[in-house]
């Protein structure tokens, strides 16, 4: 059914059971997940510093799919985390998307964050927004 699930994170507590998700149901369906940090180019911390924590964001999920037996692919790369993830599922050949539906931020007044709103208009394949 769907052979890649991408699953974009920050590394939030959100994020995390979106992670979580995408590995179990990865795991039923025999796919393959693809794990995305956007360093948000807008930012003002060093680069290094945020490139060490996205890889150690990436390392945490690779390691979640590891022990369910799931392949967990890497993707770190510098953007706008509202605005690229269209074209990075699109390059990652995602079938899926699981989201977490509010990231760092994580304002809960607001129904959503505006990552996952933007990913809901703008990304081409089904997506599963995780509360």
């Amino acid at each position: 059914m769907f052979n890649i699930i991408m699953i974009p994170t920050d590394g939030s507590e959100y994020a995390a059971l979106a992670e979580d998700m995408a590995i179990q149901l990865a795991l039923k369906l025999g796919s393959r997940v693809v794990a995305v940090h956007v360093i948000d180019e807008k930012l003002i911390y060093p680069y290094e510093v945020m490139e060490e924590e996205g890889k150690i964001i990436l390392e945490n999920v690779r390691k979640k799919g590891e022990h369910a037996g799931v392949q967990v692919d890497e993707i770190l790369i510098m953007g706008s985390p509202k605005h690229d993830l269209a074209n990075i599922s699109e390059k990652a050949n995602a079938e899926l998307v699981i989201i977490a539906s509010h990231g760092r931020s994580g304002i809960k007044k607001l129904l959503m964050g505006s990552v996952a709103e933007n990913a809901l208009k703008t990304v081409n394949v089904p997506i599963l927004l995780v509360k």
